[in-house]
């Protein structure tokens, strides 16, 4: 592991005085991890800097060719004011995953997870206080080297800044209503879908903007070949209750592997839920909504942790999941996951990271 050098702001910034008004991503804090990368050397110089804007030159491989990942998980703070992150040794190796799968190189897990760390030491003023804030965390890769023609690059920038936030969806913990894409799609399998690549996204900011000047939160894709089985939300797995039984798309490549989405299954296991796997047609979640069968949907991830969904709409179809509230199997993993990341349940599972 790096030695991990500290500079430290002469300036700092004013911290936000209401927590209850953070939203999600607006805001920053004073510092932030910075690691470079060069082919033939590896890994270096690692160090914790001030929060400033990067110089780059316009013709930076990111900036034509797209070679950028990124993570994202939280900081939250305990009754007894102590600070612990959620899972962030799984979010790293994932990164590496992403990165190996973009023609980027493996990341130190080691020295950017003590970076991490020392990050939040720095930081630990703007861990946010209020039930449902935390500190969100987003480490990013991003090639530097500079020239046009197309190739992996041979230099990369890695760094980690933090931003506190309340929750992610406006509506908060109230039910979502969701748009299903059947015109345009995300990912398909032997592409890029598992990864937490900058295109990814980039591709789906059209269908989404669409969805939201029709009154949806959010954009449920299917998959890319036959349009019909269901993959993901924007920014979260999904999940469908049967009763006890609570069913979710299988990875399958093109998928995104959450970790909250790992972590929710584990948990439901846990509490006597059956949980399974599998390819789920859209037509038969609609049929199932209909006819009862299907009780709750909600979906999972780092920035929302779990969102009830309360309606489905696709072409000019709209159906309630439920009553349209949030189910009671979904408030029970909401609560018990919220729990543990909060301190106020035991960590049975290993997840958390105390700072």
């Amino acid at each position: 592991m790096q030695e991990i050098k500290v500079t430290l702001s002469q300036n700092l910034k004013q911290k936000p005085a209401d927590e209850s008004a953070l939203g999600f991503g607006r805001i920053f804090t004073d510092h932030m991890f910075l690691m470079d990368y060069e082919a033939g050397i590896g890994w270096h110089d690692a160090r914790i800097v001030p929060y400033e804007d990067f110089r780059m030159d316009p013709a930076a491989m990111v900036l034509h060719y797209g070679q950028a990942i990124f993570e994202g998980c939280k900081c939250y703070r305990r009754a007894d004011g102590g600070l612990q992150l959620f899972r962030p040794a799984d979010n790293l190796a994932r990164m590496t995953r992403s990165a190996q799968r973009m023609g980027m190189p493996a990341l130190d897990e080691e020295t950017a997870l003590e970076g991490l760390k020392k990050l939040i030491h720095v930081e630990e003023a703007w861990v946010p206080h209020k039930d449902g804030t935390s500190l969100y965390i987003r480490p990013t890769m991003i090639s530097m080297d500079v020239g046009l023609g197309v190739h992996a690059s041979k230099k990369y920038l890695f760094y980690i800044i933090l931003s506190p936030v309340g929750a992610y969806y406006k509506e908060g913990l109230k039910p979502v209503s969701i748009y299903v894409e059947d015109e345009y799609v995300r990912a398909v399998r032997g592409g890029v879908g598992f990864t937490k690549c900058a295109g990814n996204y980039a591709a789906s900011i059209l269908a989404g903007d669409i969805a939201e000047k029709k009154g949806f939160s959010q954009v449920l894709w299917l998959d890319g070949v036959e349009q019909k089985y269901v993959e993901e939300v924007g920014s979260m797995n999904m999940m469908f209750d049967y009763g006890n039984k609570i069913v979710t798309p299988k990875l399958n490549g093109s998928i995104l592997p959450g970790i909250t989405r790992d972590s929710v299954l584990k948990l439901a296991r846990s509490l006597g839920y059956e949980t399974v796997e599998d390819r789920l047609d859209i037509n038969e979640i609609f049929a199932d909504a209909k006819s009862g069968k299907l009780t709750e949907a909600f979906g999972t991830g780092t920035a929302a942790v779990i969102s009830p969904v309360g309606t489905l709409a696709m072409k000019d179809e709209k159906i309630t999941i439920g009553d349209g509230n949030i189910g009671t199997i979904a408030q029970k993993l909401y609560d018990t996951l919220t729990g543990i990341q909060y301190g106020r349940l035991e960590d049975k599972f290993g997840w958390i990271v105390k700072c």
